[in-house]
């Protein structure tokens, strides 16, 4: 038997709610706030061939397609609440939806996300969730972290490690080839990323500003000085990364982790004198921080090497519509 619309639902991507006051089967889910605190909400979309290959295993999609959306909230330093999931199938896929229905909501309960409400059609497969978070308002010194918010004279960090998601896509591309289990390691970085929900919670009233790095670190952090009207140095050899991608010639390693995209770590800058505080939340959160810079009164990004010799910035960062 063919499941229609309404069957496949039923059957994938419905469940009790817990936190919702009402979730899916009705014209609109019904959400309960913290009284006093703000909603957060991000959209993203994934299409087929743009944001991920047809290799990439159904349950690492259902997996990413959650967490690309969590990863904004961690930046805004919001705790998840509920998402709603618009899909788009060429076809009724059961193996396909098992998969994806496993990887979405083992991450969704990881971080108690619940799910409450979308749509469904027939189409090109595509991927699109909006998510649904709550922050303390400013006022109670713990409130959103903003990509505004960074100060002259604060120290930048990034959180985890950079670049892997870049050199899966250039053995994807056929640029270069690993072994397959350095492949594999890199890979999963790609395909299932995972977003910095607890250490964005717990830089409230620590960091100044935070984004996560989704189209590459200078492009996001460029968007971070264009809000904050700073400017930046970046240590390019202080930039976290993995042991596969140090064996990698030089310009590739610096192509990945400043340009690479896919990362969905936090680039957050915070004041010199909080430098035990974010250690301690890194570490309450387990998720490693490096240093890798410093914000600077004077606009513009500046990159400098372990030695203190500026690098050229030839790194573009992705657009959608750039080729």
């Amino acid at each position: 038997m063919v499941l229609g619309e309404f069957d496949l639902i039923s059957r994938y991507f419905t469940r009790p709610v817990r936190r919702a006051v009402l979730g899916g089967g009705d014209d609109c889910a019904l959400l309960a706030l913290t009284p006093g605190w703000l909603l957060a909400t991000s959209s993203d979309m994934l299409v087929e061939g743009r944001h991920f290959l047809p290799t990439v295993p159904p349950e690492r999609l259902g997996h990413k397609a959650l967490a690309v959306n969590l990863s904004d909230l961690a930046a805004c330093g919001a705790r998840p609440l509920a998402f709603l999931l618009a899909l788009a199938l060429p076809r009724v896929d059961e193996v396909f939806l098992t998969g994806f229905a496993r990887g979405l909501f083992a991450l969704a309960d990881e971080h108690g996300c619940e799910l409450i409400g979308g749509d469904t059609t027939q189409g090109p497969l595509n991927l699109c969730i909006t998510v649904l978070g709550e922050v303390p308002p400013a006022a109670s010194g713990h409130g959103a972290l903003l990509r505004s918010g960074a100060r002259a004279g604060d120290v930048l960090y990034v959180s985890g490690q950079l670049g892997d998601a870049r050199l899966a896509l250039e053995v994807f591309r056929g640029h270069l080839a690993l072994p397959s289990n350095h492949f594999e390691a890199v890979r999963r970085a790609m395909e299932q990323p995972q977003p910095r929900v607890a250490l964005g919670q717990a830089l409230r009233g620590v960091a100044h500003s935070a984004i996560d790095v989704s189209d590459g670190l200078l492009g996001d952090l460029r968007h971070l000085l264009q809000a904050s009207g700073v400017g930046a140095t970046v240590d390019v050899d202080a930039l976290p990364r993995s042991a596969v991608l140090r064996a990698q010639p030089l310009a590739l390693q610096r192509t990945c982790t400043l340009a690479g995209g896919d990362d969905y770590e936090l680039l957050f800058s915070a004041p010199a004198a909080q430098a035990a505080a974010v250690r301690a939340v890194a570490a309450m959160a387990g998720v490693a921080v490096t240093p890798i810079g410093s914000i600077d009164e004077q606009p513009g990004l500046r990159l400098c090497d372990a030695t203190g010799a500026d690098v050229a910035d030839v790194f573009g960062a992705f657009d959608h519509f750039k080729p």
